[in-house]
């Protein structure tokens, strides 16, 4: 058996259930240079339960008509880098690796990630190894881009920034897949469908999407991913920007409603007639026409449908986590884009109004939530403070800068309307002011 040819860091459910199982598809076929060496960064939860499976683990797949259980083993080999960064380095180093993925969140960007990966590449640059496909598949937008410039940043000398600049490519990618989070409830259902025992067991939705920039040091694997199912083209920030804001920035709005009326996961909220129609107004009238990705109408579509899978149980309390951070990439484009051009904020306005009374900590029947955000003391103050001032609570939570950048809090006309919707949640509730919305001229 081969070593494995790809090293990824961060063994989370997206990854066991995304890319993952693209590569365990080009084994399948024959192609045995895509095995896994899978490294989680700090916590030794997956990679010792993986370990203890031989790799093995089952995903169940949902669409609206049926369910199917897969059952791979991509992943050859795990380690946990806080634990073992000389194995990991020696990993990246190796002959065999032809490739590096990573799906290490938002907020895994960091100089220290950037250091363990040239750690590794200058191991494998002394022993005269060949370049590699470093290609990030996290929510950030030109993925690829930011990672090339942390690791040019952490890179020790001239001679090994040249290296990283001609041997190795940094491809920007876009990554699709609905994956809640694991639970016992589906390693249950496992038990029962496999006849065995699964505590990596996952689940997720039928439908997947990757899209890769055709930028790879060996230019034959697009062909090779092509045939997996992996969409290669010269430009990925068509599909990128379509994603943050749509999907991305549809559940961070659906996570606002879910918490605030006290429903548990995205079906629930989806399937609320006055939701359903919020949602598909805000994505056609505020959204789609700042977004450039072909078949627009249809990814649209798609997506209400796949929010509808009630069979995914996806929480939106776990959506909602850290907020302050998602709420940059996925919802600010769009609003400074609809203003810029002096069209429609008024959907957006009213996410943002309920995001604020998110911030409370309490649903409409007064049930306390927590806030998982690394703002959460912060924007549970200010709104606790301010919960009887509309216009105070939105002055306070929509100026940080950090969150809504520099425009916005300056922008009368935004801050009016966002601050008049929070009026009419916090008056009226949610439902009569998503009435109101429905005959609301826009302004």
């Amino acid at each position: 058996m081969l070593a494995p040819g790809v090293v990824h860091l961060g063994l989370g459910a997206f990854h066991r259930a995304h890319e993952a199982l693209v590569f365990d598809s080009l084994l399948q076929r024959g192609d045995p240079r895509w095995s896994i060496f899978g490294v989680a960064m700090r916590s030794p939860l997956w990679a010792d339960a993986l370990a203890a499976q031989d790799g093995l683990y089952s995903v169940q797949v949902n669409s609206a008509d049926e369910q199917h259980w897969h059952v791979t083993r991509a992943i050859r080999t795990t380690c946990v880098a806080a634990r073992d960064p000389d194995r990991v380095a020696a990993a990246i180093a190796a002959a065999e690796t032809r490739w590096i993925t990573l799906t290490v969140t938002e907020k895994g960007y960091t100089p220290e990630l950037a250091g363990l990966l040239v750690r590794g590449l200058a191991q494998r640059r002394q022993a005269a190894g060949s370049g590699l496909t470093i290609a990030s598949c996290d929510n950030l937008r030109r993925n690829g881009d930011l990672l090339s410039a942390l690791c040019r940043q952490a890179a020790a000398t001239p001679s090994m920034r040249d290296w990283l600049e001609t041997q190795c490519t940094f491809p920007n990618s876009m990554v699709d897949r609905i994956v809640p989070a694991a639970t016992d409830r589906c390693r249950d259902e496992a038990a029962q469908v496999l006849g065995l025992t699964d505590e990596a067991a996952l689940t997720t939705e039928a439908f997947w999407e990757w899209v890769l920039e055709d930028r790879l040091a060996e230019p034959s694997d697009a062909e090779a991913l092509r045939a997996a199912g992996v969409t290669v083209v010269a430009d990925v920030l068509p599909f990128e920007a379509a994603k943050l804001r749509m999907l991305n920035g549809a559940h961070s709005a659906l996570a606002c409603f879910g918490a605030v009326l006290g429903l548990a996961t995205v079906a629930e909220c989806i399937a609320r007639p006055d939701i359903r129609l919020f949602l598909h107004h805000l994505l056609t009238r505020e959204v789609m026409p700042n977004l450039a990705r072909p078949d627009l109408a249809t990814y649209r579509d798609a997506l209400m449908t796949r929010f509808a899978n009630r069979s995914l149980r996806h929480s939106v309390h776990q959506i909602a986590s850290d907020f302050s951070e998602k709420i940059p990439q996925r919802w600010v484009p769009s609003v400074l884009a609809q203003l810029r051009q002096g069209q429609p904020v008024e959907h957006l306005a009213f996410v943002a109004a309920l995001w604020v009374r998110y911030c409370l900590g309490e649903d409409a029947d007064g049930h306390r939530y927590t806030l998982a955000d690394p703002l959460a003391g912060p924007l549970h103050t200010a709104a606790q403070v301010h919960r009887d001032d509309p216009e105070a609570s939105v002055k306070a939570l929509l100026s940080l800068a950090s969150i809504w950048g520099d425009e916005l809090p300056r922008h009368t006309r935004w801050l009016a309307r966002v601050t008049m919707w929070l009026v009419s949640i916090r008056s009226n509730g949610v439902a009569a002011s998503l009435h109101e919305l429905s005959g609301n001229r826009a302004v």
